[in-house]
């Protein structure tokens, strides 16, 4: 009989995506006392204890600002996250930001709420008052996208499809990342480079302690006079400050963002949304199935995909007995492992082995079920988080 896993939902989750997670197998729900895996989206963990029962979260959405990942990697939990599954959702609303602040959408919302009068006084007030509300064009204009991972590579090529120039600055950027963005990218040399150069400045970076007040005082000062700044990244990533200085000072035409705060209600030239990056139906289902089958692929075969604490790894089966083993970094793992299943009479069948930073991640397959004294005795090895027999189980 196949193992049951119960899955807590902390927030509604997409049916589509529930839908992986096969009843027969899964039992998924907001009750659930003791959780094999919790599914979240937007739900605060940070203070919240999570059981000792749980193998993994996964969290619908790109960000995991709201998971202690740091405490679950101590614990040899993955936390999985949906990189790009939202991307398409924040590149509309991007190309939103920008089309607002350069026709002055908002104000000419406010002009036309406020008419009053018949029809033709009003005709007449439109007329008389629309000058103010004259914009830009977006075709010719500059671009500046700081962050070239999934949304920051869909923004770029719409720009261009808008017939604007595009400079990208993104140090880290992988070979993946490159091939699909289109040549007529030009790379900033620097930060400062790409402000220097932009009418229109997009973030598209994490919330890290290396990107928090990214946009600062100094990195304002050093903006386009005139240029729009648009964050639908994070709200730690720009200094509010410096921003609310610089739209008081006239150097920046508009600050466009996802994160409301009492400093930017009601101001003029701060279009600031609900928090509205991911919020479409299909980028929740996108990131839901995309969580629920990376859950179901880790709960099932111990692979790991798109977790943010672990590194990738993936193991055909080349037999029906599979071992997990989540570990810190250290010298000799491998070799330990080995030693004790070779101690123990198991042939090993296949085995690999990947690490990131601090962490790392062991799949071995074996001919025969381990027994719990054997399972014991490899999680008692120093650096040894987690332990895990994983049977090849049939659902009859």
């Amino acid at each position: 009989m196949a193992k049951t896993f119960h899955v807590l939902t902390l927030n509604k989750i997409s049916a589509a995506g529930l839908k992986r997670l096969p009843a027969e197998r899964y039992v998924t729900g907001n009750d659930i006392a003791k959780p094999d895996a919790i599914l979240v989206r937007s739900h605060n963990m940070l203070e919240m204890e999570i059981p000792a029962s749980v193998l993994a979260i996964a969290r619908a959405g790109a960000g995991t600002n709201n998971v202690p990942v740091r405490q679950m990697s101590a614990r040899g939990v993955p936390v999985f996250n949906a990189p790009g599954a939202n991307a398409n959702a924040v590149k509309e609303l991007v190309i939103s930001g920008m089309l607002l602040a350069s026709r002055n959408i908002v104000p000419a919302l406010r002009f036309t709420a406020a008419l009053q009068g018949d029809d033709a006084a009003m005709h007449k007030q439109v007329e008389d008052g629309k000058k103010a509300f004259a914009g830009t064009e977006l075709g010719g204009r500059t671009v500046g996208i700081i962050g070239l991972g999934a949304i920051g590579r869909l923004v770029a090529n719409a720009a261009i499809g808008l017939g604007m120039k595009v400079i990208g600055f993104d140090p880290e950027i992988t070979v993946e990342a490159a091939w699909s963005l289109s040549s007529q990218v030009r790379k900033a040399h620097s930060l400062e480079d790409l402000l220097k150069h932009s009418d229109f400045v997009t973030l598209h970076v994490p919330l890290l302690e290396a990107t928090r007040n990214l946009i600062d005082d100094q990195r304002v000062a050093a903006m386009k006079s005139g240029a729009v700044l648009l964050n639908f990244s994070r709200d730690g990533i720009v200094n509010e400050a410096a921003v609310l200085a610089a739209l008081a000072a006239q150097h920046l035409r508009y600050y466009v963002c996802d994160f409301p705060s009492n400093r930017t209600l009601g101001h003029d030239r701060i279009i600031a949304l609900p928090h509205l990056g991911a919020s479409t139906a299909e980028a929740e289902e996108n990131c839901a199935v995309m969580v629920a089958e990376q859950l179901r692929e880790y709960l099932e075969h111990g692979n790991l995909g798109n977790s943010v604490n672990f590194p990738s790894v993936a193991m055909p089966r080349e037999s029906a007995f599979r071992l997990a083993v989540a570990n810190a970094n250290v010298p000799n793992m491998l070799g330990q492992i080995s030693s004790a299943l070779a101690a123990a009479g198991f042939n090993i069948r296949n085995m690999m082995n990947k690490s990131r930073g601090e962490m790392a991640y062991t799949l071995v397959d074996i001919d025969s079920a381990a027994p719990d004294k054997l399972i014991a005795q490899i999680a008692a090895i120093a650096g040894v988080l987690k332990v895990r027999a994983l049977p090849l189980e049939s659902d009859a």
